[in-house]
């Protein structure tokens, strides 16, 4: 686990699950522990989670462990920047998990985004078409 200090007492870390079955492989936000608070032995309970990491769109997520913030974002910076605002003063604990995962919370983010997934994938799935009809 990679563990570091970044801005009002926030503490950020890797965090990698070993343990995933197919189905949470597949569906990670579906994985009742994939937003559970730490285990108190690594990180006092008092400390707020947020959870920051990529959806399948590539787009940044941000969520709180209790799930009542959330937000979908085009830049990690603005992820992060969400988190200090929702942490205020106290400070809390930044996880970025390995896997990519979904937002199952309103979205307190960048509104624009919902906008933009449409386009990505037709601009993806536009792309991979032209370089398959190209070989």
């Amino acid at each position: 686990m990679n563990v570091q200090a970044t801005g009002h007492a926030m503490i950020a870390m890797s965090l990698t699950y070993v343990s995933f079955s197919e189905s949470q492989t597949a569906n990670p936000a579906a994985s009742p522990t994939c937003f559970q608070p730490l285990d108190p032995a690594v990180i006092n309970a008092s400390i707020p989670v947020f959870f920051v990491g990529r959806n399948r769109d590539g787009f940044w997520l941000a969520r709180d462990a209790k799930g009542e913030h959330g937000g979908i974002f085009l830049f990690k910076s603005s992820a992060l920047a969400f988190v200090r605002r929702a942490c205020r003063q106290a400070g809390c604990a930044t996880i970025f998990p390995s896997e990519r995962f979904e937002l199952d919370v309103e979205n307190q983010g960048n509104r624009f985004v919902d906008y933009l997934k449409p386009l990505l994938r037709l601009v993806t799935s536009a792309g991979n078409g032209a370089t398959d009809g190209g070989a």
